[in-house]
């Protein structure tokens, strides 16, 4: 599942969740896509000739890109007010065609008017709801209300169980629903009540009847109606494209449950269109399920309602959805959170810690396993290792010499550990999601990845019996850095060799 909160373009200037406040060009002089000279730090204004373009020159890649990214049962939540939502179908139903459009829902965002509104107070936004493959997906059903559980009740102890009773008239007109019924009590019902007609035929009637679906109230002589049994109706409810504010919450339930978790030092408010976790847990209900590893990807992750979402479904239902957030470092102006990103780390610590403050002292059902409430924090930066570049190879052998000395150590110094390593998972074709143990063997650090197929050490240098003990694990794979071998080739074709022998593929770097 893939949900998105897209900047919105209110007609005035990009309004971001994250409270960007910039241009098209202001966007790509931040994240990398031009330089700083003559930038023109200007809003989305409705007179610009590009007022609409703008904005969905900036949505295609992102929707195109998690049209490739969505599974063939997996569905796509863009959330979106008024002002653009028309060019998002056109331009959705171009991405992932109309054929596979679902539903465009219709999310009560506020539980009272705006008096100050100028004309209309908008109190709903948008979710259009595509699939990747609409022929081939179902929604999961919605859990019933309490309220919804309580209409349904076993007044007459019928060994079928709790059932609620619906009406057997209709308006619409049929054919032979005009007929008389006898009450058990012996009382003739000429027929149903002027203007309306009985749903089913006499025979079926009878046939419901006698299997004891019809009630006739606790004296017998009522009308009838239709016993629906809890247990012969759906496990759930369909879902509706009408959510209202009590079911999937509203703007300031997502200002109080953000502050909730993340105080600011100062009172500015830091997003403008937060949305509460109810709203994304609804999401969840409906395109995922406790019983699958589902993966949910919000592309816009703002304050991290999602992840909260997620870890708080999973909690409850015992399920193990992964998240995966995306949000670039957008200053905030502030001195305790410098950045939108500084936010969405600091709220998911705070809900994780909440979940297992909750958690102690109840007792974990036998042969379940331990909910994972971690998370992972990854940034874009340049390679770790210094590359080789053909194309600026001096001519003068004295200085070709110095710089093949430099990249003889090709490991960027102000670099971790743990950089290079998810960096060389990435390069191995690994997903950083991979178990990682941390071991110490001969008195050096190594990793253990994949629970032992890879081990890594990325000591200077290694030691061979640092080596040695690597092999008695008989991992597949062991991979070490070039350099830890000091210029020793003789050493390095001797593990190598006795590394084939014990059936072990050795990599250096």
């Amino acid at each position: 599942m893939i949900y998105i909160d897209p900047p919105y373009n209110t007609g005035n200037e990009f309004i971001y969740p994250d409270n960007f406040r910039e241009g098209l060009q202001e966007y790509q002089r931040f994240t990398g896509q031009v330089d700083g000279d003559g930038v023109r730090l200007t809003t989305n204004a409705e007179t610009d000739g590009r007022y609409h373009s703008r904005w969905l020159s900036m949505m295609y890649p992102r929707l195109f890109l998690a049209r490739n990214l969505l599974r063939e049962d997996g569905v796509i939540f863009v959330s979106i007010d008024d002002h653009e939502v028309h060019n998002l179908r056109l331009l959705m139903n171009e991405i992932f065609g109309e054929e596979n459009f679902v539903a465009t829902i219709i999310w009560q965002k506020v539980f009272s008017p705006k008096n100050t509104a100028r004309h209309f107070s908008e109190d709903h936004d948008y979710v259009l709801l595509y699939a990747r493959d609409a022929a081939g997906w179902t929604p999961e059903l919605l859990p019933r209300t309490e309220e919804m559980q309580e209409r349904y009740s076993n007044p007459d102890d019928d060994p079928r169980g709790a059932w609620a009773s619906s009406d057997l008239c209709a308006r619409n007109y049929y054919g032979r629903g005009t007929y008389s019924v006898t009450c058990p009590s012996g009382r003739v019902i000429a027929g149903p009540p002027t203007g309306t007609y009985w749903r089913i035929s006499p025979d079926k009637f009878r046939e419901i009847d006698v299997d004891g679906r019809v009630y006739w109230g606790p004296s017998g002589d009522n009308m009838p109606r239709l016993k629906r049994f809890l247990a012969e109706v759906k496990a759930g409810l369909v879902p509706q494209t009408l959510w209202k504010y009590q079911d999937a919450g509203h703007t300031q339930e997502a200002k109080k449950s953000l502050l909730q978790f993340v105080t600011f030092s100062t009172s500015d408010s830091v997003f403008d269109t937060p949305k509460p976790p109810r709203l994304i847990e609804r999401m969840l209900r409906i395109a995922t399920t406790d019983q699958e590893h589902d993966i949910v990807l919000d592309f816009f992750a703002g304050s991290g309602t999602t992840a909260q979402a997620v870890l708080e479904l999973n909690q409850e239902d015992g399920g193990n959805r992964k998240f995966i957030l995306v949000q670039l470092p957008e200053p905030t102006g502030k001195d305790d959170f410098p950045t939108i990103a500084d936010i969405t780390k600091e709220r998911v610590r705070r809900v994780i810690q909440k979940l297992e403050k909750g958690s102690d002292g109840k007792l974990a059902l036998e042969d379940a396993p331990a909910p994972d409430l971690g998370f992972r924090v990854f940034k874009l930066a340049s390679s770790s290792f210094t590359l080789w570049d053909a194309d600026a190879v001096p001519k003068d052998a004295e200085v070709l010499g110095q710089q093949l000395e430099l990249y003889a150590n090709h490991v960027a110094t102000d670099r971790s550990e743990l950089d290079i390593l998810y960096e060389l998972l990435l390069k191995l074709g690994l997903a950083l999601t991979v178990p990682i143990e941390e071991r110490t063997l001969a008195g050096q650090r190594a990793y253990s990845v994949e629970r032992g197929r890879l081990l890594v050490c990325l000591e200077d240098p290694v030691a061979k019996e640092t080596l040695r003990s690597m092999m008695e694990l008989k991992p597949q794979q062991i991979l070490c850095l070039d350099q830890a071998f000091h210029g020793d080739d003789s050493l390095k074709t001797n593990v190598v060799l006795e590394m084939k022998s014990h059936d072990i593929l050795f990599h250096t770097v």
